[in-house]
């Protein structure tokens, strides 16, 4: 009887926002939304945090995702959570939409730091869903709220852009793109050892959990919470994420 099993993919869906369009001019990250999945499916394990760049918004900015100067000025700074940020990426193949983007203001953030070499090509692999989205519907518009009108996803709650919550999106998009999504949440037999040398590798790297992640506040929490429960009332009761977080 074989005991061969598939390898352990693990995928991190991330989203940042930021104070400006261009790290020529300087400008940070203020906010950082990851979602994991393993094998195609949501494990519920997410990494969020707001970050004090250190410097003002522009105005245009604020207009996209709602983040002012004045919410930030008591949250951490990049370097203080980094660690914790790059440990949760490591190894994961990262689904960015407009990948170059997300990845030129971490790789910037990280060059601010004191003697780190690393970049984030260095850490993980990267998908690009923009690139994607236009080979597939060339000539269409594959911005965020095209592609959620696409493929049916619901984004009615998306009236301002949010790392954790376009990270949730993109998660629903990319599944839909690549053929769907098998179940919710891995099952406890699937997270255990087999005896493949290979998968006991790839699962050895899962197993270095469990990682220190940083908490939203409970304000952060509230008001995420307050989202999910809109979307859940606009789509009939059909919010997965609110669904997942209530087994």
């Amino acid at each position: 009887m074989s005991n061969v099993e598939t390898a352990v993919k693990r995928q991190v869906v991330l989203d940042t926002e930021t104070t400006g369009i261009s790290t020529a001019d300087d400008h940070r990250i203020i906010e950082i939304g990851c979602v994991e999945l393993i094998n195609r499916r949501l494990t519920g394990q997410t990494f969020h945090q707001y970050i004090n760049p250190q410097r003002e918004i522009d105005a245009g900015a604020i207009e996209v995702h709602g983040i002012t100067n004045e919410f930030l000025a008591d949250k951490p700074l990049f370097a203080d959570i980094s660690e914790d940020f790059l440990r949760f990426i490591d190894g994961a193949e990262l689904i960015i939409h407009n990948a170059p983007f997300d990845v030129g203001f971490i790789d910037h953030e990280l060059n601010k730091l004191d003697g780190e070499t690393r970049r984030v090509n260095s850490i993980a692999s990267v998908l690009d869903t923009l690139k994607m989205a236009r080979d597939k519907h060339p000539g269409q518009k594959n911005n965020l709220d095209a592609l959620c009108k696409r493929y049916d996803v619901d984004n009615s709650n998306r009236e301002l852009h949010g790392a954790l919550l376009d990270a949730e999106i993109l998660a629903d998009v990319y599944l839909a793109m690549t053929g769907g999504q098998v179940s919710l949440t891995l099952t406890a037999e699937e997270t255990q050892p087999v005896s493949n040398k290979s998968t006991e590798a790839d699962l050895g790297k899962l197993e270095r959990q469990p990682l220190k992640v940083l908490r939203a506040t409970d304000d952060e929490l509230a008001a995420h919470q307050a989202m999910l429960e809109k979307v859940n009332k606009a789509s009939d009761g059909k919010c997965v994420w609110l669904a997942a977080e209530q087994k």
